[in-house]
């Protein structure tokens, strides 16, 4: 099954829901919003499903938030304020009839996601994506440039051998230059050096490591665009967790009603951390799993060096 970033906001969103035993109001939008502004002189109105649980303040409609400044319990409708578009660094983006419309939303998924990115880079200090990309190999020259792939190390080089036996024969005898002469390959560049010659013609796979990449898109598959494996997947799951759960407590500091008294009485201020710490208990642990095991799978080489 493939894990988009679509599904790993949803699931990052139900194990909170979980935690703090809190679910969401929600409504629908039974119109389309067609427009990504809303000014004084013509103010975006929502038409809701329902404005029962609606008032003055934050709605999430797909990722992008909108503040609310006034409602009509009557027509169902919502109006939005003028700075109330793309609220709190979301897009501005239309939106299609019967799109869910959470409100007040614990955890929005413009902030999921932004923690699930977060993860990911943070990965890169302790398990590095494995990648591939191949050149043809000619026998006057003996340097090849790779542009843009940040290469934090070379793991392996192979060549295609010739005939039907389908072997990728080992080159042992390469030099890798993280940041070759830009005057000579380019800005960015980066350059192996072969110290051993294939077949002239033939393909030679270079394996290298590099550092996970975030998701630009809900729709991207995990593995294709972190270049990480499927079995990381809940590791980004628990760190994106304790991430956005360490902030639960510092939203409530400030309350001061008798319904925030209410509140505390029930769950104290605090008492979150002892969620967070569990969670990253927990996310350490798989952590250190992941890494062992990418360790065993990706052991050091012994390469020889031309110099």
């Amino acid at each position: 099954m493939t894990t988009t970033l679509a599904n790993m906001i949803d699931e990052v969103q139900v194990n909170l829901a979980g935690y703090t035993f809190q679910q969401d109001r929600s409504t629908y939008l039974r119109t389309a919003v067609t427009t990504t502004t809303s000014t004084s002189a013509s103010p975006l109105v929502l038409a809701l499903g329902s404005t029962d649980s609606v008032g003055k303040g934050v709605v999430e409609i797909d990722e992008e938030l909108m503040w609310v400044d006034s409602y009509d319990r009557v027509a169902n409708t919502a109006t939005v304020s003028p700075y109330g578009r793309g609220y709190l660094g979301t897009t501005p983006a239309t939106h299609a009839a019967d799109t869910k419309v959470s409100i007040a939303p614990t955890f929005p998924r413009f902030n999921i996601k932004r923690a699930i990115n977060d993860t990911i880079r943070s990965l890169g200090a302790s398990i590095f994506a494995v990648k591939t990309t191949t050149f043809t190999f000619n026998a006057a020259q003996s340097t090849y440039a790779f542009n843009d792939l940040n290469i934090s190390n070379i793991i392996s080089l192979t060549w295609e051998a010739i005939g039907p036996t389908q072997e990728w024969v080992p080159i042992r005898r390469w030099d890798f230059d993280s940041v070759a002469d830009t005057d000579t390959f380019g800005s960015g560049a980066q350059t192996v050096t072969l110290g051993e010659a294939p077949i002239p013609g033939r393909t030679v796979k270079v394996v290298y490591a590099t550092n996970p990449t975030a998701f630009t898109s809900n729709s991207q598959d995990y593995v294709t665009q972190t270049g990480l494996p499927e079995s990381t997947r809940d590791v980004v799951i628990l760190g994106a967790a304790y991430r956005l759960l360490s902030f639960l407590d510092p939203a409530r500091a400030a309350q001061t009603s008798p319904q925030a008294d209410e509140t505390d009485s029930k769950r104290p201020y605090g008492s979150s951390q002892s969620a967070t710490k569990q969670l990253y208990a927990l996310y350490t642990q798989r952590l250190n799993e992941e890494t062992k095991a990418h360790q065993q799978n990706y052991p050091p080489r012994v390469h020889f060096s031309r110099r």
